[in-house]
């Protein structure tokens, strides 16, 4: 039966219940109506109303599910999915939405999958052209520098001294913006090489503490997954420098039962209610391309704690 029928014949039998009532029964309505009439019908509408919202209700709690479902829905968080209970129609109609769900994050998860391939190859180009085509005009201009240095006067070359050390600078901070492009590192020499590579280069920039802790051996990784693991910890780590004002932060990488766990604990001011930005979200869509589950807000003492898990069926081989 219909949501119609099912919604008119519950009127309907309250209805005819009433007017049987009126008919049958010992109630009557005189002219003008009496106290006591008027009384009794207030009591049979009040009747007839409360029976109808309850009726109403059992058979509508369904949808309200199904609206708090659609209201709440996270694409960035996949999973969940509504029981398909409640009446034949209703029970279709939750289905439906679930299977809808299922396409979504499927057709999410793939263009999710093209955007970060796009980004990561454009971001292997650019970095390749930073080092070979700035990175070797700049270590030409270093070397005419020096040429000039050496044959010219004092007074010169002090200002000539000065300008190297100026050319030596933005060479070093190309290839560091080349390395944060395009980690050689990690195809080089693996996830926990590349990853004390950036530690190190994080605390050796700032005034920040890094501490890093890694299991040895890890699990053998597919190549994506220790890619998503790097960039994780490099976006956590620049959200660290740039907004938390922290002092120190832990990163630890272990091994375990079911995967691999991440985390990143800091002892900054926290997140609070400050809305996600495009870091935490490119973060977010990293994790659901390997089946990963990424947690993030406050932790106990202040500041931030980030908690990535891979289970061990896409991490490990």
């Amino acid at each position: 039966m219909s949501l119609f029928w099912r919604i008119f014949l519950l009127n309907a039998a309250v209805l005819f219940a009433a007017a049987a009532l009126l008919l049958l029964g010992p109630v009557t309505v005189s002219t003008p109506v009496l106290l006591t009439e008027a009384l009794i019908l207030a009591a049979g509408l009040a009747a007839m109303l409360t029976a109808n919202a309850a009726l109403l209700r059992i058979g509508l709690s369904p949808l309200q599910r199904l609206t708090r479902a659609m209201a709440t829905t996270d694409l960035r968080r996949p999973g969940h999915r509504l029981t398909a209970s409640g009446q034949e129609e209703i029970a279709e109609l939750i289905a439906t939405f679930n299977a809808m769900l299922d396409r979504l994050e499927a057709e999410r998860a793939a263009s999710s999958a093209l955007a970060l391939s796009a980004q990561e190859d454009e971001r292997r180009r650019v970095a390749q052209e930073l080092h070979d085509e700035v990175g070797q005009t700049l270590t030409a201009v270093l070397l005419d520098l020096k040429r000039a240095a050496d044959r010219a006067p004092d007074p010169l070359r002090e200002q000539l001294g000065q300008a190297q050390e100026m050319t030596r600078a933005s060479l070093d901070e190309v290839r560091r913006i080349a390395r944060r492009l395009r980690p050689g590192a990690l195809e080089e020499l693996g996830l926990t090489s590349a990853l004390k590579a950036l530690t190190n280069e994080i605390t050796a920039h700032g005034d920040l503490t890094v501490q890093s802790h890694f299991d040895s051996p890890l699990p053998k990784l597919d190549p994506s997954v220790e890619l998503v693991l790097y960039r994780v910890v490099q976006e956590s780590l620049t959200n660290v420098v740039r907004h938390s004002g922290a002092c120190r932060v832990d990163v630890t990488l272990r091994s375990a039962p079911d995967g691999v766990d991440l985390l990143v604990r800091d002892d900054g001011r926290g997140i609070g209610r400050t809305a996600e930005g495009a870091g935490i979200s490119g973060m977010r869509e990293r994790a659901l391309l390997i089946g990963a589950a990424l947690t993030l807000g406050p932790q106990s003492g202040g500041g931030t704690r980030l908690h990535l898990h891979v289970p061990a069926l896409r991490g490990s081989t």
